[in-house]
Parts: C-alpha cells; structure tokens; sequence
C-alpha cells in the first residue's frame, strides 16, 4: 500500500516498548478530549509486533518479575515458571497490549529519513510514501545497531581467523555445540551468554573483560535497580553533574554491574570466574569470538543522506535532549526520543523505564500541542 501523502499530528517512529507506552498516553487523551486531541500514527519496521524482544536470545530472563515490568493501563500476566518471564513472554505482552488498546500501528514500514520542512513540520520517508506530522517520537532502540568495536578488543584478534559475532546474532549453546567461544563484555548480556555456554556440556567457554565483572547482591532486581538509578540521576541534574548522571558502576547504596539471575548464580557457583582480556593469548585455541559490547542509538533515519535537519544538530554520541525535559530535543522543535537509555530518562530502554519516561514525555507533548494551537 501506498502511504504518498499521508499526514497525522505526532508520528511514533518504532512501535517497541516505548513507542507503546507513548501511543498509550496519546490514545488515553484521545478518549479523554474527543475530535479536539491530536492524531497519532506509529510506523514500525517489523512485520510483526514485540520490538526488540521477537530477537533476543532464546533464554533471556527479565531482571524484574511480572508485576513490576509493566506498561502503562495494563499488567504482564504472571510468570508461574522459575525465575522471572522470558523475553518471548514480554512478546506475547506487547502483542496484547497493542491489541487490546488498538493503537494504530502501520507494520513494515521503516522510516529511512526524517525532514524537517520550512514550515515546521516534518517528511518522514518510507518505502511506502512519506508521512507528514507536526511532531516526530524517535522510539527506534537500539537492537539493530550493535556496537562492534572499531580495534582489536584482545591479544590475538588480528590473526584470529575462528568466526567473530554479536550478542545481536546470539540465540542458544546449539550454534556452538562442539567448539570453544570467548566471550568477551563485562555486562549483563555477557554474564547471561556466558553462563548460558558455561552450562551447556556441550560448549567450552571462556569469559573474558576489560576489568572483574562486579555482581549485584542476589536480593538485587530491576525494580531496586531502577529506582536507584532514578535517585542518583535525579541527584546528579541537582548538582548539574552529568558526569555524575552516567556513572555506571553505582546506584544510590548499590554497587555493581551485573544483576544475578538463576542461571548466572548457578553457572558462577560452578565455577565460572571472568579473566582479564589481556591475559595471555585467548584466541589461540577458539573457534568463535563473541562480543558482547553493546549497542548504539538506532538513528538511521536521522543519518541518512536524505536526512534534513537543523544546522549544528547533534548525532554523536547522542542527539542533545533539554534538562526539564529528557525526552525533547534541545534542537530541533517537535522532535522528541523515547527509549534509549538514560539520557532520555533513567533506565528507559527498559519496560518500566519506558513506562516512566514516556508519560512525561507524552503530557509535555500534548501541553505544546494545545499552546500551539490557534
């Protein structure tokens, strides 16, 4: 189908967790206001919903239990496994959640560049036809720009000729039954990938860092993780210290990196320790390489040749975001980020997160919607 011409007052690009819980917000003030609210469309990549979580591992274990990880107007359902739910179950939410609040979304239609026009809207291109709207949500993730390092991360890696891959590429031990993978990342996805491997008889692995990975205490989940960080970032704007805001090995009266699930706590009390990335050759005898070293702001849209934006505006390391507001751009108007990590917010690449950034987010937008209108 061909969207050439359509138009709509806030466009949501990427219908993952954030973009939801935006939709929701615009859907509630719809309901709420009638003709006189602001229409809202969402623009997806995918053919199908679930955000990023359709592609994460197969094993992948949520920090915080079902009643904690919800969005906003909606409960997960409980998890009666062991553990807390597993990314397919945050699928199956999010599936249900865009259903049952019928929030517009238009599936397979990515947009490959954002135009900020003479009049102050915005041309939002896609494969379909372009979309135009007073005010743009960039709620794209992070999945699909995983960060490979631009250097040799470890001893050997120039002659390494064994298989290098991402986290983003990682599914299950079988893609490795038989062979010897380095891990390599001191974070929580290399803590659960390595784990995982170490686990499995089938997979030798060795887990490597640049220093000793640091394990939350067990009693430590995403909720007191959150609400942690949300003090020490509020703490940090107080003292307008954003170095302060990003520090990432402490959180109020909590220190580490690495939140202990089942199977990190199994595989460590069976003995898997992390070693230092320069000690000794590790790839000598490895099969695979596997990075696990995170991932970028997915900001295709804005990159791309076709993009048009306002002088001196900021992609690298991220765009610029105001103080009162983390969610809106600090230049460029009615453009706003949802998602990303904490500088859209504390913890808002994740579904709690996102629930609390998002609404703020939302009101603010709605407030310049109604100032600006005649």
């Amino acid at each position: 189908m061909d969207d050439t011409g359509r138009s709509t007052d806030i466009l949501i690009i990427g219908a993952g967790q954030a973009g939801l819980a935006v939709a929701y917000y615009l859907r509630r003030a719809a309901r709420r206001d009638g003709p006189a609210a602001p229409s809202f469309v969402l623009l997806d990549a995918q053919s199908r919903p679930g955000g990023a979580w359709r592609h994460y591992w197969d094993s992948l274990e949520l920090f915080s239990p079902a009643d904690t990880t919800v969005l906003p107007g909606m409960r997960m359902p409980a998890h009666h496994g062991p553990g807390n739910p597993r990314g397919r179950d945050v699928v199956t939410y999010l599936t249900t959640y865009e259903q049952r609040y019928d929030l517009p979304v238009r599936r397979s239609t990515p947009v490959t560049a954002l135009r900020a026009e003479a009049d102050g809207t915005w041309t939002a291109r896609t494969p379909r036809g372009d979309w135009h709207a007073r005010v743009v949500v960039s709620a794209t993730g992070t999945w699909t720009r995983p960060a490979w390092p631009s250097a040799p991360v470890i001893p050997g890696q120039e002659d390494f000729r064994g298989a290098v891959t991402h986290t983003v590429h990682y599914r299950s031990p079988a893609q490795f039954a038989g062979q010897h993978v380095v891990v390599v990342g001191g974070g929580n996805s290399g803590a659960q990938i390595a784990a995982e491997l170490f686990l499995d008889a089938h997979v030798r692995v060795t887990w490597a860092a640049h220093r000793p990975p640091a394990f939350m205490p067990d009693d430590v989940d995403g909720r007191v993780l959150f609400d942690a960080g949300a003090r020490r970032a509020l703490a940090a704007v107080r003292r307008q210290s954003p170095d302060d805001a990003a520090r990432p090995r402490t959180a109020g009266d909590i220190t580490g990196d690495i939140v202990v699930t089942p199977p990190v706590a199994a595989a460590r009390s069976a003995g898997l320790r992390a070693v230092p990335l320069d000690s000794g050759r590790l790839l000598d005898d490895a099969d695979v390489l596997l990075l696990c070293t995170g991932f970028h702001p997915e900001l295709g849209h804005l990159r791309s040749p076709e993009a048009r934006l306002p002088d001196g505006f900021t992609l690298d390391p991220h765009p610029r975001t105001t103080a009162a507001e983390p969610t809106r751009s600090a230049e460029a108007e009615g453009l706003y980020f949802v998602g990303y990590g904490d500088w859209t917010g504390p913890a808002s690449a994740t579904v709690t997160g996102a629930t609390r950034t998002a609404r703020p987010a939302a009101a603010d937008i709605l407030a310049r919607w109604a100032s600006d209108r005649p």
